[in-house]
């Protein structure tokens, strides 16, 4: 069940960030209140699949993140989202911490959040272009 829901979830955000590259993406204006948007479900998705997946690795037992001062988990939920959130948008507070397999979905998550909105720009001006 663990790596079905795990290549669900990783299908859903390969998906949504496919969508940078459709030759559909950003027709007519620049900025438009569609293209917010679209910009913000693409960042809905990305969130929400990361949380789940810290999530999934918690209930499976494997410790992925760690709340400092707390030492323990109190809401699973809330501190998964929390922390994916503040993985995508910046480089976060240090109140939750990755470790072990955490560190590496942590920096890959990051890396998404830091180039889509270079990818939107650059496929924004490649569309003007043509």
């Amino acid at each position: 069940m663990f790596y079905f829901l795990m290549s669900i979830i990783t299908f859903c955000i390969f998906m949504s960030l496919r969508t940078l590259f459709l030759q559909n993406f950003l027709k007519g204006k620049l900025i438009s209140i569609e293209n917010f948007l679209y910009l913000g479900i693409i960042y809905v998705t990305i969130l929400l699949g990361f949380g789940l997946i810290y999530l999934i690795f918690s209930f499976r037992g494997t410790p992925i993140l760690l709340e400092i001062g707390n030492g323990k988990n109190e809401n699973i939920f809330e501190t998964c989202f929390y922390f994916s959130a503040m993985t995508l948008f910046s480089v976060g507070n240090g109140d939750v911490v990755p470790q072990g397999l955490g560190r590496m979905i942590a920096v890959i998550e990051a890396l998404i959040g830091y180039t889509l909105p270079a990818a939107i720009v650059a496929r924004a001006m490649f569309d003007r272009e043509q």
